[in-house]
């Protein structure tokens, strides 16, 4: 192969598995890893494999710790602060299984969060007393002021946490959280921010943001495989925080290593090759423009921007949301779909199976607030092109027009 500065944006999809027949405007939900980052965990699998004990009892601790120091500088973080977890919902997870609340207490998120971290805070909330109270975020929205303000008119003397995301999953808005993590703060709340989408799609500095907790995946936009992602915790709440899974690490008396890094190092056997590969994804994905992640960042918002107004086009509607709020993801309200059909979960809306089955379009179809009403969501990653947006909007526009034509 090439090496990818001397390509066309075209040609650099041939570095991924992605089906060729396909047009994959699904970035966000999983990711895609590149075939050279799979070659590296390949690899990295064949080494455990030769000598598990070798490479599980004596050579994984330094192996994390290097993968956590190339993570730090990329994130803008110290890497004594960096946990490896598998996902951001374990992430959110850890946090709030690890924080006592009380009854009366007040847990505060918005309609827009994640449902799996969503039921997380619900869960800890009936547990312990607790009430989780959920912020309307309008959509479409005009300014992140809209945000700001919402939320800080919920939060009260009894609000204990916020869990917010950084980037929202169902609607693609970048949330301005360095302005809420700061507002929040000075009424004496922590902010848990979930930044599934946030590592690989913004510039991050997490020492700086100041957020108490923040969880991010580095399978989706830094593109490394299934199964890496960090959490972060403020060193002076790092006592309070403990994995989700308790194991050898909870009565090690090492003095040479932090409790922190000694139980979330290691929460059992598993296969630690996704995260040993976080540093080969952020090398890989930064040599495929010349101006590196800056230009991969802002091609990509770029690309989305372009996509959003050109289905904004062709569905006769107007942006749900100012420029500044788009990563690389957008969302757009879609006419109702049927009350009867399967809109409750994601991959089963009847406009979703005929743009993959007739049209060969990966796009999520997403059922939000509540069906029937629903929201097309799309991605935009290095390996996407002008010509597959304007095929989407051409395919929405013929659907929903014999969709009218049968009521």
């Amino acid at each position: 192969m090439r090496t990818p500065r001397a390509l066309g944006e075209t040609e650099l999809r041939q570095y991924w598995l992605l089906d060729p027949e396909v047009s994959f405007l699904n970035h966000g939900s999983f990711g895609a890893c590149p075939i050279p980052v799979l070659e590296h965990q390949r690899q990295l699998r064949e080494r455990l494999e030769r000598q598990p004990v070798q490479f599980l009892a004596r050579d994984l601790e330094s192996l994390l710790d290097e993968a956590r120091r190339q993570l730090a500088a990329f994130v803008g973080a110290a890497p004594e602060d960096l946990a490896w977890v598998s996902n951001a919902t374990t992430g959110v997870n850890a946090v709030l299984q690890s924080l006592p609340f009380s009854p009366g207490d007040e847990l505060l998120t918005t309609d827009h969060e994640y449902n799996a971290c969503h039921n997380a805070l619900e869960f800890v909330a009936r547990r312990a007393g607790a009430t989780v109270v959920v912020v309307a975020v309008p959509f479409p929205i005009a300014s992140p002021d809209e945000v700001v303000g919402a939320v800080l008119s919920k939060a009260t003397r009894r609000t204990r946490i916020a869990l917010l995301d950084h980037v929202t999953s169902q609607t693609g808005l970048v949330l301005p959280v360095r302005q809420l993590v700061r507002e929040l703060a000075g009424r004496g709340i922590d902010t848990l921010v979930d930044g599934a989408h946030a590592p690989g799609m913004l510039e991050l500095a997490l020492d700086d943001l100041g957020a108490a907790y923040f969880t991010g995946n580095c399978h989706k936009w830094v593109c490394a495989p299934k199964g890496a992602a960090f959490l972060h915790v403020r060193r002076d709440l790092r006592e309070r925080v403990r994995p989700v899974v308790i194991s050898h690490g909870a009565n090690s008396t090492r003095a040479d290593r932090s409790r922190f890094h000694l139980e979330f190092d290691w929460v059992g056997t598993d296969d630690p090759t996704a995260v040993l590969c976080v540093p080969e994804a952020i090398r890989f994905m930064g040599s495929l423009l010349p101006g590196g992640w800056p230009e991969l960042r802002r091609r990509n918002r770029q690309l989305a921007v372009q996509a959003r107004d050109e289905l904004c086009r062709g569905l006769g509607i107007e942006p749900p949301c100012p420029d500044e709020m788009i990563g690389s993801m957008a969302a757009l309200p879609l006419p109702p779909g049927e009350p009867e059909a399967l809109a409750s979960a994601l991959y089963t809306d009847e406009l979703q199976s005929a743009l993959i089955e007739r049209w060969r379009i990966e796009v999520p179809i997403i059922p939000w607030p509540a069906p029937p009403w629903r929201l097309v969501r799309i991605s935009a990653q290095i390996y996407n092109r002008p010509e597959q947006y304007r095929r989407l909007a051409d395919a929405l526009a013929e659907l929903l027009a014999e969709r009218e034509l049968r009521r």
